[in-house]
């Protein structure tokens, strides 16, 4: 298995439980937006205990990034890395992933499941071949929204957040459900990129292939 060792670059806030991490980009070391690898810190006692986190930076850049958001209710990787500071060292490995972009369609994401789609999206905006694509992106408030700002500018009103517990915001109040996914989708005949809690995962698939679409076209990772 491939195996690097590289240094942080820089480590910033995202939301109030989510950073970014820019790392050192091994020479060769090449992957496919909404791909991800296995990530472990460079520590004594945590070399071994892996965890998949997905490229959030574009393609092409110097350097490699996570956004990651931080489980603080058990001392684990993610609690681990928020404490790390820009020269301390994580491993990665091998590429691999199912999520890869194969045309216009609807993102669906719950939670910190946006990661995938993200190098996705900002590549898409890069190339200037976003049109056709829309984001639905669920959360328990608005102050859990990775990357609101940047997603509204690229997207505009492509971009349909859903909050379970805010309500009388700006955003919708619910979930992604049967009912949700009828009234906001015009057409199922299209791409479908879905990707969040397992649970979540297969229950809007189930809704997504009633309604018509077809499985060839739901991408997610298996």
């Amino acid at each position: 298995m491939e195996q690097h060792i590289v240094s942080i670059l820089d480590i910033g806030d995202v939301t109030h439980n989510v950073k970014f991490f820019r790392l050192e980009r091994p020479a060769g070391y090449s992957f496919t937006p909404g791909h991800a690898t296995d990530v472990s810190i460079n520590k004594p006692g945590w070399e071994e205990k892996k965890r998949p986190f997905t490229f959030t930076a574009l393609a092409d850049k110097p350097y490699l990034e996570f956004t990651i958001k931080r489980y603080a209710d058990h001392d684990g990787v993610t609690n681990q890395m928020h404490g790390l500071k820009p020269g301390d060292e994580l491993i990665i490995r091998d590429v691999w992933g199912a999520i890869e972009y194969k045309g216009p369609g609807y993102f669906i994401a719950g939670g910190a499941g946006i990661t995938p789609f993200i190098a996705i999206l900002r590549q898409l905006h890069h190339d200037s071949k976003l049109e056709g694509c829309k984001l639905i992106f669920a959360n328990k408030t608005a102050g859990d929204i990775i990357y609101e700002a940047e997603l509204t500018s690229m997207l505009g009103n492509d971009f349909i957040n859903i909050l379970s517990e805010d309500t009388g915001g700006k955003y919708l109040h619910g979930r992604i459900d049967e009912a949700f996914l009828m009234k906001t989708i015009p057409d199922f005949n299209t791409h479908f990129y879905v990707c969040g809690p397992d649970k979540m995962i297969a229950d809007i698939n189930g809704i997504l292939v009633k309604h018509g679409a077809d499985p060839e076209r739901v991408v997610f990772e298996k």
